[in-house]
């Protein structure tokens, strides 16, 4: 039996952010002038910091609240948020 991972994985594409844990990924619309995320500075329950790069811009420190996005996709927060230890910025 394999060990399930802790790490969720923060990623963008275009005008989309993607969250991914444990096989399912949210995707959510970010502005189209967003180049990539640089690092998670914080993870809180569903609640993120992060260093974001715009086109044109210095990077600057973002904040993501994921309770709506999910509760919005029908999805139960506490349960899909639970087994989250960190997340990090992967764009492979």
């Amino acid at each position: 039996m394999t060990a399930r991972s802790s790490v969720a994985i923060l990623s963008s594409h275009g005008d989309l952010t993607s969250f991914s844990f444990d096989g399912r990924r949210i995707r959510f619309k970010t502005p189209k002038r967003l180049e990539r995320y640089l690092d998670v500075r914080e993870w809180d329950s569903g609640y993120l910091a992060v260093t974001a790069r715009y086109h044109g811009l210095p990077d600057t420190e973002e904040y993501i609240d994921l309770v709506p996005i999910l509760k919005n996709l029908y999805i139960d927060p506490d349960s899909f948020l639970s087994s989250i230890e960190t997340v990090e910025v992967s764009y492979a």
